[in-house]
């Protein structure tokens, strides 16, 4: 069954992951899709180290790039896929997200998600590489959650705060500048565990999922809308998010799953761009995967 929210305009965006390119790759892209109308926004990851081969190829960090595509840009909405909690404490990232904001005059969708799959082990080493703890789901669930209120809190609160929490602990929490989108920008939340789902249920205005397995979406979406209704909240304010990888030899294999997420009330599309990005890929993807 269709999400209540399969009526709505498609958006679509692109994914840009910042491992094996460099700065100029990535800005070349995004300021030609900044230029298409049809490409409304536009995402990098959030590692530090790559997670495909060459294990030690260049990897940049999401933040402190989104800040600099955000001043070189002008009309793209721009975010992180998803921002891992475990990086930053989320005072931190708070102020990190609203200098975004105010940098790309309003144009920050905030994502945000729990951190690495654990299994994942070119994800695992950059927590040991960089001296970060890597504590249990469950710990990183319940720590996702916290943030998400202390970072609405700290965007929304005109005065100061303390916050105790299990996992975080704030005393006179107090953020200026304010974003500049009212009353916060849009919070993302990226994963598709049933605790994440729990989490996205309570705080997301957008739920993301990596695509491929458009059944487990579905399900995962469905799933969503349950948590919303014991939660008394209205599951059709939740936009559903997908992001899809996209063939360059194989346009039409593309366009398929595209059309699959779409009649599944996937409204938000984010379509993975491999590297080497080829010269024109933006309008190419314009062209061949959101116009057809």
């Amino acid at each position: 069954m269709p999400h209540t929210t399969a009526t709505a305009p498609p958006r679509f965006g692109i994914m840009t992951a910042p491992m094996q390119v460099s700065y100029e790759d990535v800005l070349r892209v995004w300021q030609e899709a900044d230029e298409i109308p049809e490409i409304e926004h536009a995402w990098l990851f959030d590692h530090l180290m790559p997670i495909a081969d060459p294990p030690d190829g260049p990897a940049y960090e999401g933040w402190t790039l989104l800040a600099a595509l955000a001043a070189r840009t002008r009309r793209l909405r721009l975010g992180v896929l998803v921002t891992s909690n475990r990086f930053r404490p989320p005072a931190v990232l708070a102020k990190i997200a609203t200098t975004v904001d105010v940098i790309s005059g309003g144009r920050l969708d905030f994502g945000i998600g729990v951190g690495s799959r654990p299994g994942h082990p070119l994800a695992r080493r950059e927590y040991e590489a960089h001296g970060l703890p890597f504590h249990d789901t469950a710990h990183a669930v319940a720590s996702l959650a916290e943030a998400c209120t202390l970072i609405r809190r700290l965007w929304t609160e005109p005065a100061p705060f303390d916050f105790h929490g299990t996992h975080h602990h704030l005393t006179g929490a107090y953020a200026n500048p304010k974003p500049v989108q009212r009353p916060h920008p849009p919070i993302l939340i990226g994963g598709r565990s049933s605790a994440t789902l729990r989490v996205a249920a309570e705080h997301a205005d957008v739920w993301n999922i990596p695509g491929g397995d458009i059944s487990d979406a579905v399900r995962r979406s469905a799933l969503l809308d349950r948590y919303c209704a014991e939660l008394g909240r209205d599951p059709a304010c939740i936009t559903r998010s997908i992001h899809l990888p996209v063939s360059y030899d194989h346009p039409a294999a593309t366009r398929h799953t595209i059309a699959e997420a779409l009649d599944a009330g996937f409204r938000h599309i984010v379509l993975g761009l491999p590297a080497p990005y080829p010269a024109g890929v933006a309008r190419w993807v314009a062209d061949e995967l959101i116009k057809n």
